[in-house]
């Protein structure tokens, strides 16, 4: 049998290790690849395992890390890609039974592309539900994604399998995608990292249809491998035209400078419009508590905006049409009940509703680049409660109609394209994580990564990373 403990390294310490000669990329595959098949049949992580190009990916590896000549930073570490996302030699279904699994599939989307650069191994796709279009993870392909804490609540989605699959040990290294929420609600209630970076660091092709909304993003462990992760798939594409020019300096380089002196604004509940759970808010305020014990200005602040979501479902219901307006009558009747009917909604969308919803958005983006004059940071609860019962869209007798009516603290970091992410920081009398957003300003990822680092070395997320 595989050592076991070869499913908990983070991807630093793995190659570390493959450095110093203490294990093997083909040890650690295997080991994850065991993983990764003895939870898929309670959490269902995964569309698909690849073993066998896993397993020839990590020889290769192996014999160039024994020459002493790795290709690149993430060289050997196990890692895993949504199936949103295209990854050479494998389907990408996303979620929906109206895709064939045939065809060539002989093309990378920019972030895998400079994974395998930098001689990453693909143990396998994550699930997503149908089309990535709400905030948990089912969909009528791939059934029911469950939580790794408690197998009867949901992961969140739409990136629940990655987040199940880094929070289980089947690999410290995954690709999600963000469009309101999407690797940091799933992050928040398995309890792992996840970083929506600013939109265009992480070029994305083919485009999405529900436009600048979607990010790619890292979903790791800790900060750190997050930063790792970033600095591999965070250069330009050709491919995609909205993408950004190079990053000013390595993220990983930029962790260690601490929050001394960084100005945070602490908003528990965005002004009062949201409700939170008292165990949220109390984990909340201790990991904020902890920033300032560490040297940050803290303030209890909220920024100035009333609650985007009519604007929001204008745009995504609007994507969800069009990325269904191809589909027959009879593709139609399979898809997710309620994907079919937000494309209904968005399909009634006019132009100028749409523009008038742009509208919103780029006063949205104006009022939070004020509020970063003045803070360097904004800390909310990811989100306002913790994992519900798995299947669910909404908590039962929430009174909630749709997945945004609970995630009222990350869409509108979408609209604005800003960094954010999740931290666990604690959790609920039923064991259920919690966690902590950080944003910073568009272009500040190094902001958010090096702040979320503190609080993994302060030990705030269950010890230093």
């Amino acid at each position: 049998m595989t050592d076991p403990d070869l499913t908990e390294p983070t991807a630093a310490r793995l190659v570390e290790g493959y450095r110093k000669g203490e294990f093997s990329p083909e040890e650690a595959t295997r080991a994850v690849l065991e993983r990764a098949e003895r939870i898929q049949p309670e959490v269902n992580a995964f569309v698909r395992l690849l073993p066998e190009q896993a397993l020839e990916q990590a020889r290769e590896s192996t014999e160039r890390w024994r020459r002493g000549e790795p290709r690149g930073l993430v060289d050997g570490v196990p890692t895993t890609v949504k199936d949103i996302i295209l990854l050479r030699g494998a389907p990408t279904l996303r979620g929906s039974r109206t895709i064939s699994e045939k065809g060539r599939w002989d093309e990378d989307a920019p972030s895998v592309a400079r994974l395998r650069e930098h001689g990453a191994v693909f143990v396998g796709k994550t699930t997503t539900p149908e089309f990535g279009w709400k905030g948990v993870t089912d969909s009528p392909l791939s059934g029911v994604t469950r939580n790794p804490h408690d197998p009867s609540r949901t992961a969140g989605g739409s990136s629940g399998g990655a987040a199940a699959a880094v929070a289980l040990g089947a690999g410290p290294l995954a690709l999600g995608t963000d469009g309101g929420g999407s690797v940091r609600i799933p992050a928040a209630f398995c309890g792992v990292f996840a970083l929506k970076p600013t939109y265009g660091r992480v070029p994305l092709y083919p485009a999405s249809a529900f436009g600048t909304l979607a990010h790619v993003g890292p979903m790791t462990r800790d900060a750190a491998d997050a930063a790792l992760l970033l600095d591999v798939i965070g250069t330009p594409d050709s491919r995609d035209w909205s993408a950004l020019g190079p990053a000013p300096g390595s993220f990983s380089a930029g962790l260690a400078g601490g929050v001394r002196g960084l100005r945070v604004a602490y908003s528990p509940t965005l002004g009062g419009q949201v409700a939170v759970r008292p165990a949220v808010a109390a984990a909340v305020r201790r990991g904020v508590e902890r920033l300032a014990e560490l040297g940050a200005y803290v303030t209890e602040s909220d920024p100035d905006f009333a609650d985007p979501v009519d604007a929001f479902h204008t745009l995504w219901f609007s994507g969800a049409a069009r990325v269904t307006s191809q589909l027959g009558a009879r593709q139609r009747e399979s898809l997710d009940p309620g994907l079919r009917e937000i494309c209904a909604t968005g399909a009634r969308f006019s132009a100028l509703d749409y523009l008038a919803a742009v509208d919103v958005r780029m006063e949205l983006g104006r009022r939070m680049g004020r509020f970063h004059e003045s803070y360097d940071l904004l800390v909310t609860p990811t989100l306002p409660i913790t994992a519900f019962e798995a299947g669910a869209e909404v908590p039962k007798g929430s009174g909630h109609r749709r997945w945004t009516g609970w995630t009222p603290f990350t869409y509108p970091f979408n609209m604005t394209q800003q960094p954010a992410a999740t931290l666990p920081v604690g959790t609920d009398a039923d064991g259920l994580p919690i966690g902590l957003q950080l944003v910073a300003a568009r272009h500040r990822d190094d902001l958010v990564l090096r702040a979320a680092h503190a609080l993994y070395e302060a030990g705030v997320s269950g010890g230093g990373s």
